[in-house]
């Protein structure tokens, strides 16, 4: 939900009214299987474990603040998106959610296409032998040498986000001696139900081409007359973190009357139809996400109906999750440095990380689970604000939370279904050194990014 903003930030503390918080947990110690990567639990002493190893362990080897990230996890998971739309459609992992040479090999050998939205994205991807052609380069403002890059390695599709872009990757693609692959991006008007920064298909927005006003069809229009490329078809994306399929079922029928249109005129039906990706993950108990399995029946039901009813071929659907995979199998390690009660309100918790490792609560509002994972306690529940070290007010990685009375310094808390946008939108704000990534798997653990080093930070500043 948006709010209006003060000039100098949020507004200081936010305090509510006593009683606005809903009833602690009935046990602190408990940790959701929902909210939490698939081997986490706590072992006989009170200490969480993932992947068999536990949390104590890896503090001491690796530091905090760390994300952990559930290796079994993420694969299960990409199979599950994979087997449920089966092998008449695509399923395109989002590496704008987190993406690494590990992640690029895991898609790989789950048999997922990959979406990258950066030349960035592209040479980790192409760095470690993704094929090219299972690759889609998306983006409202791709450069030309980005797009070269592209043309010339081969990806699967590039989806058009303008009017310029159509001309400029035709003109690449004739110059490189190629008929590119592409898709049109185009704005439904539909309002999804999440925060409106990432919602993604009104008309009010930077991404995509309005259906209103006839604009996207003229993109259809303009593209399917250059020789330089192969219009596949047609991209909607609603927005992120959603619940409600009704979203999709408007954009799907308003793309597939366009589809019809296109038929109308052209005497052409596209083939393929890719309806983006944004499906909510749990960040609290309170969140209750679909299965993939429940996901690929809703939307294929859906596009099969407008389609006889248009009386249109099917076309092949595409489907982009990102956080729906990667979210859930990481959490955030981090040690608490103080503990500051604030009499009739509430206490603030202090870790050695914060915004330039989590900056979605700032950014968005987001809501996030914490617990205690170095030991269990039966301390009664306190109400707390788990906050960053940033000079920052604003600086908070989980807004309201009850953890132990008796959190103590040194105590280890984690902050779970951080695999998505953390490591991806993390800075060095106040030259802090981002967190490592850490994968766990049967009893071992491996970093797949390292932590930077102060030499990491002073080798970019030339001086």
């Amino acid at each position: 939900m948006s709010r209006s903003a003060h000039p100098a930030g949020p507004r200081h503390a936010d305090v509510l009214p006593e009683g606005h918080y809903a009833a602690p947990p009935a046990d602190l110690n408990t940790l959701d299987p929902k909210v939490w990567a698939q081997t986490v639990g706590r072992d006989a002493d009170g200490v969480v474990t993932v992947g068999g190893v536990d949390v104590k362990t890896l503090a001491e080897q690796i530091g905090t603040p760390a994300y952990v990230l559930d290796e079994d996890d993420f694969r299960a998971r990409a199979r599950a998106w994979r087997t449920a739309f089966g092998p008449d459609a695509d399923v395109f992992y989002a590496g704008k959610a987190f993406l690494s040479r590990a992640v690029v090999r895991w898609l790989h050998e789950e048999g997922l296409n990959l979406d990258v939205c950066s030349g960035g994205e592209l040479a980790t991807a192409l760095s470690v032998g993704m094929p090219a052609d299972r690759i889609a380069f998306h983006g409202n403002n791709k450069s030309t040498r980005e797009i070269e890059r592209a043309v010339e390695a081969g990806v699967g599709r590039i989806v058009l986000d303008s009017f310029q872009e159509i001309v400029r990757v035709a003109h690449i693609a004739q110059s490189h001696g190629k008929r590119q692959r592409v898709q049109i991006r185009v704005t439904v008007g539909v309002e999804a139900h999440t925060h409106e920064f990432i919602a993604t298909a009104h008309e009010d927005q930077k991404f995509g081409i309005p259906l209103a006003g006839g604009q996207a069809a003229e993109a259809v229009r303009r593209a399917l007359q250059l020789d330089g490329l192969d219009v596949i078809g047609i991209h909607s994306h609603i927005g992120s973190q959603i619940f409600d399929m009704s979203g999709f079922e408007v954009a799907a029928h308003r793309v597939v009357g366009l589809l019809k249109d296109i038929r109308d005129e052209h005497g052409v039906e596209l083939p393929e139809i890719d309806l983006g990706g944004g499906l909510g993950i749990a960040y609290t108990s309170d969140d209750d996400p679909r299965e993939p399995h429940e996901i690929a029946k809703a939307l294929t039901e859906i596009v099969t109906r407008e389609c006889e009813a248009a009386r249109l071929r099917t076309p092949r659907i595409s489907v982009e999750p990102g956080r729906a995979i990667v979210g859930p199998t990481a959490f955030t390690l981090y040690e608490v440095g103080t503990v500051k009660p604030l009499d009739g309100l509430r206490t603030y918790v202090s870790v050695d990380g914060g915004m330039s490792d989590n900056i979605r609560t700032a950014l968005y509002d987001a809501e996030y689970s914490v617990a205690l994972v170095s030991r269990t306690s039966d301390a009664e529940p306190m109400l707390t604000r788990v906050v960053g070290k940033h000079c920052e007010s604003g600086d908070i990685v989980v807004k309201d939370a009850f953890l132990p009375g008796d959190l103590a310094p040194g105590d280890l808390i984690a902050v779970p279904a951080t695999g998505a946008y953390c490591r991806s939108m993390a800075s060095n704000y106040n030259h802090v050194l981002r967190p490592p990534v850490v994968a766990v798997r049967d009893g071992e653990s491996r970093v797949i990014v390292r932590r930077e080093t102060e030499d990491d930070l002073l080798r970019l500043d030339v001086g």
